[in-house]
């Protein structure tokens, strides 16, 4: 599939963003942790170059912690300060205040210097749609600051929040970028949720997800729909329909339901931990 989703109020929230910049200390970037390369939207990459950084492996606790592992030392490598989070977790979420104060030594030193004290940290939250931006900023605060929904684009425009004393945070829609050079990275965002899902081919990728388990995550297909695994794709979604008694009237097995069955297990973490790359 060659997806795209780029709707006319995402350059509107870009160029407010880019405006935006100059009065921010730190920029905290959230990513999926089940397709951490995927949803890193390389128009904000460019844009906060200069700034800060802290990127949240956002829905670690959805992804296989053993690829967790292998990206947050990859994104370290690169001199990123890097966290795994569920954004759900107050208790996960509060060990984050420290590695901001971490991540804005340089600033708070420099403030420090020239006497100036009490001075807020000021944040700005960034990524793609359905990254769980919202929902991070509501459980770190330790309240309901923001609308959060778990599909792409509840939030229409910028908030700022105070978190505490010491950090304030700038709320940004989520955005993607005009043009997936790569339709897999279109594919991966559309399966964890970023694209809508009213313009995806729902049964394409519920194939391609079913090929892409039965390749890195074997035995997971047959433990959660006691299926045989072997056969194509296309083999395996129709076992998943007869065994899950999706059907039409007339006793035709309904393969968009058990697609979008199959979809929305994933996404949920019904069917284990998984990462897509």
């Amino acid at each position: 599939m060659n997806l795209q989703w780029y709707p006319g109020h995402m350059t509107k929230a870009r160029r407010m963003m880019q405006e935006d910049l100059k009065l921010i200390d730190l920029v905290i970037e959230l990513l999926d942790a089940r397709a951490p390369l995927s949803s890193r939207n390389p128009d904000i990459d460019e844009m906060c170059r200069q700034k800060s950084r802290l990127l949240l492996l956002n829905k670690a606790d959805l992804a296989d912690e053993r690829k967790n592992q292998a990206w947050s030392a990859f994104f370290q490598e690169k001199g990123f300060h890097v966290a795994k989070v569920d954004s759900r977790s107050t208790a996960q979420v509060k060990f984050i205040h420290n590695i901001v104060r971490e991540a804005c030594q340089e600033k708070l030193e420099r403030d420090r210097k020239r006497g100036i004290k009490n001075r807020p940290i000021r944040a700005m939250a960034v990524g793609i749609p359905n990254v769980g931006k919202s929902t991070f900023i509501n459980t770190f605060a330790g309240k309901a600051c923001t609308k959060t929904g778990n599909r792409p684009g509840v939030t229409k425009g910028k908030q700022w929040i105070r978190l505490n004393k010491s950090v304030e945070l700038l709320d940004t829609p989520g955005i993607l970028w005009p043009k997936f050079d790569d339709p897999q990275v279109g594919t991966r965002l559309a399966m964890i949720g970023s694209v809508k899902d009213e313009i995806v081919n729902i049964d394409e990728l519920a194939l391609q997800l079913i090929a892409y388990l039965k390749a890195e995550y074997p035995g997971i297909l047959q433990k959660r729909y006691d299926i045989e695994e072997s056969g194509e794709p296309v083999q395996l979604l129709e076992a998943i329909a007869r065994e899950r008694k999706c059907v039409k009237k007339g006793a035709d097995l309904d393969y968009g339901k058990a697609a979008g069955m199959i979809l929305e297990e994933f996404r949920s973490g019904k069917l284990g931990r998984i990462t897509l790359e």
